[in-house]
């Protein structure tokens, strides 16, 4: 007797439970992020913690369902081209970038990997985007506003200092956005009535020098311009360095407050870190760097350290404490 023949229905129904158990087995692949800073580990201490919230807040947990390469320049910038040419080999998917220097080391190392920047100072004037609103390549990311504040934290200066007459601008010429940023300190400069004493920081030990430059070319106070990677792991000795000269200094970022600096007012980087994952989400889920805006600042921050005002001899008025943020004391 033969046996009945198996309905070819059967079979295919059969093929495809066995298709679909057999995907279902296959491993997902994980996204895989590059994340590409010119400082250290240690320098970076805020701003990892804060990507990391960031991409928690929308679903991801590092080495469940995303993984980060990280590279650190240690401080050494011409290690940023090499480490940005090791994150395409290893064919990530995004590279994110912690500032205008590594972005530029991210842009010369490929043209079709999405790079977020977590932020920058000027994306338009240092050649990253076409505009602001349509990138229309395959960086975007987040601006800092950086010259713009410039003007606006001279204009703080003046307000502590009606008498303010002379201020020592501590920047660095080589820093994409630094001739920006002079540029809007100086239209403040003038419609104050301020002379400017610019002095160039290139190393940590410039940072010195150009205090004692300062005091001797009888600045009444310091707008400091120096970037994270020159005076991150220095802010405790700049600080003491303000007031064994006895000038007030305000700077871009409140880590220098909270390691003894006078004042900041600046943008909450570490907010530009977390929401630089909402870019990176958005791109994993195939949207394009180029139709991606770049997002301008939302949150800004006068922090003022009243220890340190003391220790100057340096009375804040009331007026301006009011507007504070946070205030140290």
């Amino acid at each position: 007797m033969k046996r009945a023949a198996v309905p070819s229905i059967l079979v295919v129904v059969v093929f495809l439970a066995v298709a679909v158990i057999a995907e279902a087995q296959q491993p997902t692949k994980m996204p895989r992020i590059g994340y590409l800073i010119g400082s250290s580990s240690f320098g970076s201490s805020a701003r990892i913690p804060a990507f990391r919230q960031g991409l928690r807040e929308l679903g991801y947990v590092e080495g469940k369902n995303i993984m980060i390469e990280w590279r650190f320049a240690e401080q050494k910038l011409d290690r940023l081209p090499g480490l940005a040419a090791e994150l395409v080999r290893l064919k990530v998917d995004i590279i994110v970038t912690a500032g205008p220097i590594p972005t530029r080391a991210a842009k010369e190392a490929t043209i079709t990997i999405p790079i977020v920047m977590a932020q920058d100072s000027d994306p338009v004037a240092n050649g990253f985007v076409a505009s602001l609103a349509r990138p229309g390549g395959n960086i975007t990311g987040l601006s800092t506003l950086r010259p713009e504040l410039s003007g606006k934290q001279l204009e703080l200066l003046k307000e502590i200092f009606p008498k303010l007459s002379r201020v020592a601008v501590f920047g660095t010429s080589t820093y994409p956005g630094n001739a920006q940023a002079l540029k809007e300190i100086e239209l403040a400069a003038k419609a104050f009535g301020v002379q400017l004493q610019y002095l160039d920081v290139l190393d940590p030990k410039d940072i010195e020098t150009a205090f004692r430059a300062a005091s001797k070319g009888r600045s009444e106070a310091v707008l400091m311009m120096v970037v994270g990677f020159i005076a991150g792991g220095h802010r405790t000795e700049t600080a003491a360095l303000a007031v064994k000269s006895r000038l007030p200094v305000i700077y871009s970022g409140r880590t220098d407050v909270e390691a003894g600096g006078l004042m900041t007012y600046g943008v909450n980087v570490n907010d530009l870190d977390r929401r630089a994952a909402t870019y990176v989400d958005k791109i994993l889920k195939g949207r394009k760097p180029a139709d991606l805006p770049v997002e301008q600042p939302k949150k800004f921050e006068l922090i003022i350290n009243l220890k340190a005002a003391k220790q100057i001899g340096l009375t804040i008025p009331p007026n301006v404490l009011a507007r504070a943020d946070k205030v140290i004391k």
